[in-house]
């Protein structure tokens, strides 16, 4: 039997709509991934070079500082090392003594028992407190007089070995101190220059280059402003030769005009000539030293004959003077009268940065002489070639 139902009719475009909304997903999935795949996380830029100059400047810098603080390190670490080793050699020489008067107590002991007498003695020898037995016994009033010098012998010698030792255990603390002091500035010196090394390893050599005319760059300019204080040093040292000639010549009109003035004329002329002569004198042993250290490397720590640091150079040259300088740049900057860098001489100190972590030697003509840094040798710059702390006349 044939159904009466009426077939249903299908509307065009009915069966698109679920294709439509597959679609639409699809796209918003696509759009979802490209939008993730932006959002992700890029590869971290690379530094510009001028950054890696400032850095590795940076690095080479903190060396210098840490440098200072190892010297300083070893320094200390050297001067306990003799206190120390002069302690124990005074505690083994009263530990002689303790032992001679032990062994004059020891006689007199063995003396009073082979005659049969009272052994307070050889009692006393193995007491704790050996004062405590004489005043509850009263033995020192039945000694003899030498057995009393003995006995006071052996308690002083016993009391100030007691004393050496406990010195010689606080300095040997003080030297262990110290050795972790100069192992902990080692390690960072070394930390900092390897950090440097790897940075300038990993540039390229085009980078190289670039990095190169960089540095150029910077050593023009620090040239510039030397020869700038050059002609200024010049012309006030030029100035200052004018004004003496002139004083001269009027002096010399004055005697002319008064012949009978007497003996004394001139005498002010040389004021303060006698104290930059001597002055100069010294500067002249310092330079010539310096510049037969030129091309010698720097190593840090380093004090000579073959490898300097800046403080290392500078206390060398100027011992050559006959002035003793301390180790480190923080001591040295201490050391004489701070003048102004336009009023620099020869032989003077220049201290750098901040933290006064680097100096050199003044020359003449806005120059030093100087141990620079890891991997470079002493030479000749321009004092402006790092930041200007001050200008320090030892001598």
């Amino acid at each position: 039997m044939a159904s009466h139902r009426k077939p249903r009719t299908r509307i065009a475009g009915l069966r698109a709509t679920p294709a439509l909304g597959i679609t639409t997903a699809a796209l918003t999935s696509v759009a979802l991934l490209s939008q993730s795949a932006q959002a992700a996380p890029s590869a971290p830029q690379k530094p510009s070079l001028e950054e890696v100059q400032k850095k590795v400047d940076d690095l080479y810098h903190q060396a210098g500082v840490a440098t200072q603080k190892y010297n300083s390190a070893k320094e200390r670490t050297d001067k306990q090392r003799k206190k120390v080793d002069a302690l124990l050699d005074d505690v083994a020489e009263r530990a002689d003594k303790l032992n001679e008067a032990r062994r004059q107590l020891g006689t007199f002991a063995a003396a009073q028992y082979r005659t049969g007498g009272v052994s307070e003695t050889a009692t006393m020898m193995l007491a704790d407190d050996p004062q405590g037995f004489f005043d509850q016994n009263h033995l020192s009033d039945r000694l003899t007089a030498r057995q009393k010098r003995a006995v006071d012998d052996y308690q002083t010698q016993q009391a100030s070995a007691t004393k050496q030792r406990t010195k010689a255990t606080k300095s040997l603390e003080t030297l262990s101190n110290s050795r972790d002091d100069l192992r902990t500035s080692k390690q960072t010196v070394q930390k900092k220059l390897g950090q440097a090394r790897t940075m300038l390893s990993e540039l390229t050599a085009e980078e190289k280059a670039r990095l190169a005319a960089i540095e150029k760059k910077k050593e023009d300019e620090a040239k510039r402003k030397a020869a700038e204080l050059a002609r200024k040093q010049e012309a006030e040292a030029e100035a200052k030769r004018k004004a003496a000639e002139e004083a001269a010549a009027k002096e010399r009109e004055s005697d002319k005009e008064t012949p009978d003035a007497g003996s004394g004329s001139g005498t002010g002329s040389g004021s303060g000539s006698g104290t930059d002569s001597g002055y100069a004198t010294k500067a002249a042993k310092v330079i010539n030293f310096a510049e037969a250290q030129i091309g010698k490397p720097y190593v840090w720590g380093a004090t000579g004959p073959d490898s300097y640091d800046c403080s290392g150079l500078t206390q060398d040259a100027w011992k050559a003077a006959g002035i003793s300088l301390p180790r480190t740049t923080w001591d040295q900057v201490k050391v004489g009268t701070t003048v102004k860098t336009a009023d620099a001489k020869p032989g003077d100190l220049v201290f750098f940065y901040d933290d006064i972590s680097h100096v050199g030697i003044y020359i003449g003509d806005g120059k030093m002489i100087h141990a620079p840094k890891p991997g470079a040798n002493v030479r000749v710059e321009s004092i402006y070639y790092m930041p200007i702390h001050s200008v320090v006349r030892p001598a």
